[in-house]
């Protein structure tokens, strides 16, 4: 009776410690997992940041649609006036996952990673807010390209810059298409043929950058900009920044004729109207932010 009373109170043990541990699993598939990027808006500024460190803040597919979600969401509100790029960790972005990359995923998952990774880009200069990246570290190949995207770019002088796909057999075709858009021709090949990563001050000289501060300032003078932004009409900033980006792609006369007829249309906007008396009046705008008209075109 005594051995019977042994057993059972040592299956009893056992069938306490395999519910300890099927519930402890269960736990852990119940907390939810750190999102890969994170959105946050405060008076019309919405930051955006790259939040898998783990991971070089790699730009997954999963990355790129977070991202894209992030960047997408209320796009046309009268609030957005300004996107914020950063990321959490010592590496702002290391490019691509490889291991998504590798043949046992195939060529039709390839084309679709590297399809999200040109929206992802080109809808950084097609919606109708700037966009600025801050960056704090390292950022190479498709990161790189993140940073080339952008608007505008503030980095700290510890960052770095690269695009050494060659020296793992991927040439960075993609990325160049930026990069090559943002430096002097000479500049990007020798960065895409080397893999070479150049630092700050050599990514401000060449035209990758638009400002290097001390770490310690990064968020200020960022964000200074941003709110400079912000002080200027909504649909102002978007006609003059979809036009930007359009006659950059034009030769010098048809790159003209466009933004004639487009500084034109701005006249037309009852905003651009009452940036003119303002300045007649010698008083501060008042901006409606919305694209309406003054006048008939």
């Amino acid at each position: 009776m005594a051995r019977n009373l042994f057993y059972r109170a040592a299956n009893i043990v056992q069938l306490s410690r395999f519910t300890l541990l099927v519930g402890s699993k269960s736990l852990c598939t119940q907390i939810p997992a750190e999102p890969l990027t994170v959105r946050q808006q405060t008076n019309g500024i919405r930051s955006i940041t790259l939040n898998n460190p783990k991971k070089r803040n790699a730009l997954s597919l999963s990355m790129l649609e977070s991202l894209r979600g992030n960047i997408l969401a209320d796009i046309d509100s009268d609030d957005l006036r300004v996107i914020v790029i950063s990321a959490k960790g010592p590496v702002f972005s290391s490019g691509h996952d490889l291991k998504e990359l590798t043949s046992a995923q195939g060529r039709d998952y390839h084309f679709k990673v590297f399809q999200a990774c040109s929206e992802v880009m080109t809808l950084i200069q097609d919606i109708s807010v700037p966009v600025i990246a801050m960056v704090n570290g390292v950022a190479t190949a498709a990161g790189c390209q993140l940073v080339a995207s952008c608007d505008i770019a503030v980095v700290t002088e510890k960052s770095t810059f690269a695009t050494p796909g060659v020296n793992v057999g991927l040439f960075c075709s993609t990325p160049a298409v930026a990069i090559g858009r943002a430096v002097p021709k000479k500049v990007a090949m020798e960065m895409l043929f080397t893999g070479s990563p150049i630092s700050a001050q050599d990514a401000l000289l060449h035209g990758l950058v638009s400002k290097v501060v001390p770490e310690e300032r990064l968020e200020e003078e960022t964000l200074a900009i941003a709110r400079r932004v912000c002080q200027a009409s909504r649909p102002v900033v978007a006609l003059g920044k979809a036009t930007f980006h359009r006659q950059m792609a034009q030769g010098r006369d048809a790159a003209y004729a466009i933004a004639s007829r487009v500084m034109v249309d701005n006249l037309a906007l009852r905003d651009g109207q009452e940036g003119i008396r303002a300045f007649i009046e010698k008083r501060k705008p008042v901006w409606t932010n919305k694209a309406e008209k003054a006048h008939d075109e």
